[in-house]
């Protein structure tokens, strides 16, 4: 008993010694330097714009309340619920987390256990065997492979939740635009509406004077085309709304004829003020940024898993039970019987096989570096559009509404003088037609600018927080 004592003591001693000695081959991770800029150009072209601290917390949580709209509120919160875009990134992000959980399991031991009762004759003799036994198997992690491993599926998880939060942000925006470009057209067509009553009643007026000889038949045909034209632009309008209607219910889970929003003519949501930011921010903010440096990350560990493949694997296995003729006092000193063993394994010669998996972890890790670097710019310049956007939306809707003021009055004053007999009824619907298109132009420049705000918000990061520091 000393001596199996003894010997378990040495071989413990040796791989404790071996661990204690080990190092994890290859480059370790550090983010690559960006440079990033103090502030964005096109923020002082808007007024009112402030530019934030590094240590400011941009848009929090629920960046949708900004618009004010309790039916747009109730909307967006089933995103995160029933959207199934959004459900695939959740099970693609359970799968990560299994990935995680199996390379952690890979560090320990594995243990296992047997047992067997059998009965055989052979040359006119019984006999029966009976053992009960259990073995350890460990491959210590000398290299720095496993390890590699687990810190590359972390990454690679943490990779995916980035991913989840990318597919809902963008869900919620693209939701976000469909229902307030919707309300613009509720607007809109109620506008619509409100013309056609006054072409209905221009038509009448127009054909009972045709009728006692103080009109032209043209006059006649001419408020009958505004009258038809205006019907036709209302039922396209109503067409683009069930469109968007039809987008909103499958982006929250639902068949498209089973829901609707009712249409509604009030005040449309006021384009919010969107909270400071700062460039850097975006790199922690934005969650298809975080998703590209923690695969950079991912890929700088497999160079080390790579490289661990030049050097051999050390197992240490241990065994042990009882083993008798008969299950009677099968568990005894006697029965006992154990083994213990190291087995060490590599690769002498591969003709370079090695060397190519080292070189294609290499190439892959620059090629993220490479996607990382291009989702940045082209995060930076979804905020510089946004913004430009913001300032020139702004200006448009400035000169359009001073356009629609003086297209109305022009309409009224035309109409004042048909009325009066100076005018044929072309310029009258000419100009109708001019205040209609303004009109229009506003309500399409507001809509713009709704949308563009929520754009901003999505490029900003939405109200997402970035992934938990390590």
């Amino acid at each position: 008993m000393q001596f199996k004592i003894k010997t378990i003591t040495i071989l413990c001693s040796a791989a404790a010694a071996l661990l204690s000695t080990g190092c994890a081959v290859g480059p370790d991770y550090e983010r690559p330097k960006l440079a990033v800029p103090d502030a964005y150009r096109g923020a002082a072209m808007l007024p009112g714009w402030k530019q934030a601290q590094p240590s400011e917390s941009a848009l929090k949580g629920d960046w949708w309340k900004l618009y004010g709209d309790e039916e747009l509120d109730k909307l967006i919160t089933n995103v995160e619920i029933n959207n199934q875009n959004v459900a695939q990134y959740v099970q693609r992000y359970r799968a990560a987390l299994a990935d995680l959980s199996s390379a952690e399991a890979s560090l320990f031991p594995v243990v296992t256990a047997n047992g067997s009762v059998g009965r055989s004759k052979s040359s006119g003799a019984i006999s029966n065997r009976s053992s009960l036994q259990g073995s350890v198997s460990w491959t210590p992690d000398i290299w720095g492979r496993l390890a590699r491993q687990k810190q590359a599926n972390r990454a690679s998880a943490e990779a995916s939740l980035a991913d989840l939060a990318n597919a809902t942000l963008s869900a919620q925006a693209t939701l976000a635009r469909s229902y307030l470009r919707l309300r613009v057209l509720d607007k809109s067509v109620s506008l619509y509406d409100e013309t056609i009553r006054v072409y209905e009643n221009n038509l009448r007026t127009i054909t009972n004077k045709y009728q006692a000889g103080t009109a032209v038949k043209t006059d006649v045909t001419q408020a009958a085309q505004s009258l038809a034209s205006a019907r036709s632009t209302r039922e396209g309008q109503k067409l683009d709304r069930a469109r968007l209607e039809h987008a909103i219910a499958v982006l929250i889970g639902q068949a498209p004829e089973t829901f609707s929003i009712p249409a509604r003519d009030g005040a449309l949501p006021k384009v919010p003020a969107v909270p400071a930011a700062i460039p850097s921010a975006l790199l922690e903010r934005r969650p298809d940024v975080a998703s590209a440096e923690r695969t950079m990350a991912s890929a700088n560990e497999s160079i080390g898993i790579a490289i661990a493949g030049y050097f051999p694997d050390l197992t240490l296995t241990a065994s042990g039970g009882y083993s008798k003729n008969s299950l009677h006092n099968l568990i005894s000193a006697d029965n006992l019987i154990w083994s213990l063993g190291a087995s060490a394994a590599g690769t002498i010669l591969d003709f370079g096989k090695t060397g190519a998996a080292v070189d294609k972890a290499r190439a892959n890790y620059e090629r993220t570096v490479a996607a990382y670097r291009q989702t940045v710019l082209e995060a930076l310049q979804d905020v510089e559009d946004c913004l430009a956007a913001s300032a020139s939306l702004a200006e448009q809707i400035v000169h359009t509404q001073a356009a629609f003021e003086a297209a109305s009055e022009t309409s009224r004053v035309l109409h004042n003088q048909y009325d009066e007999g100076m005018i044929d009824y072309t310029d009258v619907s000419s100009r109708d037609a001019s205040r209609i298109a303004a009109q229009q132009n506003l309500l399409s420049l507001y809509s713009s600018s709704l949308e563009n705000s929520v754009t901003l918000i999505e490029s900003l990061g939405g109200g997402w927080q970035g992934l938990e520091a390590k």
